[in-house]
């Protein structure tokens, strides 16, 4: 036997075996994610929506320093149309540089944008949290409460690459009961209970239904912080969001345009203190949610719940992560759930690894979702993945 050409034949499959290995593509959790231009992402507490074979990922843009943690920039998006490679498409959202009374004046808080399609108007929506500069709230009996604000800003536009146009902000549902409302709840509010109190259980000591923050922030609207976006099957719109002093998430449905909140709303787990709200679907029928405690740019562990119904009974499920640094989810925490689509039943965990003092060196978690018969959702960690861990 010849050995020569042999041996050419192996060298050859080595190479090629070689070079499809360095074409393959692969998330790595937690790594540095470097866009067209070789530069990092900048697309923090982000989510993304999928229209017409591409993905869009908006996220807050960050820059050097501890002043990162307030909108200098404004919405970053990039494009991909395999979830690996990204394409950097600029500011859609930019923060208003010359009118101190703009909401979204430079020097805000924009958190966690999230865009999502309405195909009756044909309008890209986007919803974010919003603490305006230099604007004082008040309560409804007048009392200064600073950067107490917990508002929603809202803005559209006409394409998925923006500019989007800034519409307004909101407290969510004033002057709205949600559908869960109990009667003590529309009882005069005691005086001790109208300042604001912290984001998280140690600055409220007490269940939040004995202070009635609910009943508080009636007239004025809901507070709303850490939020997401949620479009079901009949193409209805919910805004989730941690309220009441970040005590209790409320589950919101939005007007038919998306642009506001329909009035309709549901309080859920009062007083566990849950941020970082995601939510998914199953193929079932079967919602999940995956959220955070409130521990400031800490991690801690996840929590997630299932329901058969968006505005049904949530059952607590615990923690979603299964493997070595489950308590801190993998240093990190949730911003959005993503379904991929074209594949049934197949979602990815977004999370953010937040660095607060110099915010634009965070970097992203995301890992692959299971679901275990249909019950429960389980995050296992992984150093490096790919889409055919759905197969």
């Amino acid at each position: 036997m010849n050995k020569i050409p042999y041996l050419f034949s192996l060298l050859f499959l080595m190479n090629c075996n070689s070079s499809l290995e360095k074409e393959k593509k692969y998330f790595s959790p937690g790594e540095k994610w470097m866009d067209n231009n070789g530069v990092h992402i900048n697309a923090h507490g982000g989510g993304i929506l999928f229209h017409e074979g591409l993905y869009y990922w908006y996220g807050e843009h960050k820059i050097e320093g501890e002043i990162g943690n307030t909108a200098q920039v404004g919405v970053h998006l990039y494009t991909s149309q395999n979830l690996y490679d990204w394409k950097d498409q600029g500011i859609v959202l930019k923060v208003n540089e010359t009118d101190p009374e703009s909401d979204i004046y430079k020097g805000s808080i924009i958190e966690r944008p999230k865009v999502i399609f309405n195909k009756k108007t044909k309008k890209f929506v986007m919803w974010f949290h919003l603490e305006p500069i230099n604007k004082v709230y008040k309560t409804a009996e007048g009392a200064n409460v600073g950067y107490g604000a917990a508002k929603s800003g809202i803005a559209y536009s006409d394409s998925p690459f923006g500019p989007f146009e800034y519409l307004r902000s909101v407290r969510p549902n004033a002057g709205k009961w949600p559908i869960n409302v109990q009667d003590f709840h529309k009882k005069k509010v005691s005086s001790e209970v109208k300042k604001i109190y912290g984001g998280g259980p140690e600055h409220l000591p007490v269940h939040v239904d004995s202070l009635n923050i609910l009943g508080r922030d009636f007239k004025i609207g809901q507070m709303a912080r850490d939020m997401t976006l949620f479009v079901d099957n009949d193409e209805k719109a919910y805004h989730i969001y941690s309220s009441e002093d970040n005590s209790t998430l409320h589950i919101s449905m939005l007007s038919d345009d998306y642009l506001s909140h329909s009035g309709t709303y549901k309080r859920i787990f009062p007083s566990k203190f849950n941020e970082a709200p995601t939510m998914m679907k199953s193929s079932s029928g079967k919602y999940f949610i995956i959220a955070s405690g409130c521990t400031s740019w800490s991690p801690n562990p996840a929590r997630s719940a299932t329901s058969n119904n968006i505005f049904g009974s949530w059952k607590e499920l615990g923690n979603p992560c299964v493997s070595r640094d489950s308590l801190t989810t993998y240093y990190s925490q949730s911003t959005y759930i993503l379904p991929i689509n074209g594949i049934k039943d197949a979602f990815i965990f977004m999370a953010d690894r937040w660095k607060p003092e110099n915010p634009i060196e965070g970097t992203y978690v995301w890992l692959p979702i299971k679901i275990k018969n249909d019950k429960l959702i389980e995050l296992e960690w992984k150093e490096k993945w790919d889409l055919s861990v759905f197969d």
